[in-house]
């Protein structure tokens, strides 16, 4: 039998597609054994991802803030995780708990949404966190604050649920920050607090609270507002009359905002000192009341330092004609990076080209991120989802024309952990 060339080509060709044919055979369908149910995406089918911030009110510029640093994170993917289109959702939580309760219910119909980024606000995180982990889903905050919601004082927080993370610092270190700035720094010896029983103010005030007794200070009022109240002179005279040296009020607006417009024209407040903290570190807030805020002290999150922030700011710039507005910007693009960071790992791609992530592997996945260099520092997870190695600044506001920038670059004191 001659044996020709063509003929060795023939059988090396069959050879290869059945050998092709039994890989087929063997490679079993995807089989999702994840204990939360997996998403299944399928080929060319986008990525879910909900952004569940604050689109109305007052403050809104802080959540239309994040979802555009989220977007840029997109971006910078060229839009896409693993072939798939990233599709950002927005859900309008309205800082309020009603605000987080609906828009968590609305996203968890869709058994599609991959995870949740948000909420801006702690006082919408905390009943939307509930459903969401409820169902096993995974949200992640670059703006929560609230020591509820991971651990107070060393302990598990009362609003903490499977699936939370956040790159925001907690406020256990503001609180201590605002607290020793006070204390060692002012010499104050008698502070007021004032919050309106939001999950974030009140926690804020408290924490402040303890670490001021702690260091050797007295508490001489811890009064609240409510949401919506325009007549703060009721609260103020109450500061008056209690003999605060010093009023620690970490308000939104605009309730922040009638605080320090009435309380200028009070006598007594000019030997009171006053402070607020990040809800209130924002260029609306400067261009309210002016030069009313003159004199007094914030505390927040220090500004990020670094060519690749600066980057990112230009690109802001560049993208939406304006500077980011409040002081956690990054710390939602950090955010948006380190929940696409764990969805390529949770997921899985078959032969098919569909790709499945699991539930718990994605909360998995976050539970983990370890060693992530982030626009604001080193980001690693805890237990709790506590990702943010936390560094606070105390600025104050001495010349309004320097703007916002100004004011973030007034630094009168740092805090970290290494300060305890």
């Amino acid at each position: 039998m001659q044996v020709t060339k063509n003929s060795i080509i023939g059988v090396l060709v069959t050879l290869l597609m059945f050998l092709i044919g039994c890989g087929q055979a063997k490679q079993p369908p995807f089989k999702c054994d994840d204990p939360l149910g997996c998403v299944e995406i399928a080929p060319q089918e986008s990525i879910k991802i909900s952004a569940l911030q604050v689109l109305s009110g007052e403050v809104k510029s802080l959540g239309i803030d994040q979802i555009r640093m989220a977007e840029l994170a997109i971006g910078n993917r060229d839009g896409k995780l693993m072939g798939h289109p990233v599709e950002l959702q927005k859900f309008d939580a309205m800082c309020s708990k009603e605000g987080g309760r609906t828009g968590a219910q609305r996203i968890v119909s869709d058994p599609k949404v991959v995870a949740i980024f948000g909420t801006t606000c702690s006082g919408a995180a905390a009943p939307a966190i509930q459903i969401i982990s409820e169902v096993g889903y995974a949200m992640i905050s670059g703006t929560n604050t609230a020591p509820s919601l991971t651990f107070v004082n060393g302990r598990k927080g009362q609003d903490h649920h499977p699936g939370y993370f956040r790159t925001a610092h907690n406020d256990e270190v503001q609180g201590r920050a605002a607290a020793a700035f006070a204390y060692k720094i002012l010499k104050i010896k008698k502070a007021g607090t004032i919050h309106d029983e939001d999950t974030y103010t009140k926690g804020l005030a408290q924490v402040f609270q303890r670490e001021f007794r702690r260091l050797g200070g007295t508490v001489v009022l811890d009064a609240a507002v409510n949401k919506g109240d325009t007549d703060m002179q009721p609260v103020l005279k109450a500061v008056a009359e209690s003999g605060a040296q010093f009023v620690f009020f970490p308000l939104f607006q605009p309730e922040g905002d009638y605080i320090i417009k009435q309380a200028r024209k009070m006598p007594a407040f000019k030997r009171i000192v006053l402070m607020s903290a990040d809800g209130l570190l924002q260029h609306s807030f400067l261009e309210s009341v002016a030069q009313d805020g003159i004199g007094m002290y914030f505390v927040g999150p220090a500004k990020p330092e670094g060519t690749a922030y600066d980057q990112i700011v230009a690109q802001y710039k560049k993208t939406y004609g304006e500077h980011p507005v409040g002081p956690l910007h990054a710390h939602g693009y950090d955010a948006a990076n380190v929940l696409m960071n764990a969805i390529e790992q949770a997921s899985v791609k078959d032969s098919g080209g569909a790709l499945y992530i699991g539930r718990q592997a994605l909360r998995n996945a976050l539970q983990v991120t370890s060693g992530y260099q982030g626009l604001t520092g080193m980001i690693n997870c805890n237990q709790f989802g506590d990702c943010n190695t936390p560094k606070i600044n105390v600025v104050r506001l001495d010349d309004v024309n320097d703007g916002f920038e100004g004011l973030r670059a007034n630094v009168q004191y740092t805090y970290t952990m290494a300060n305890e």
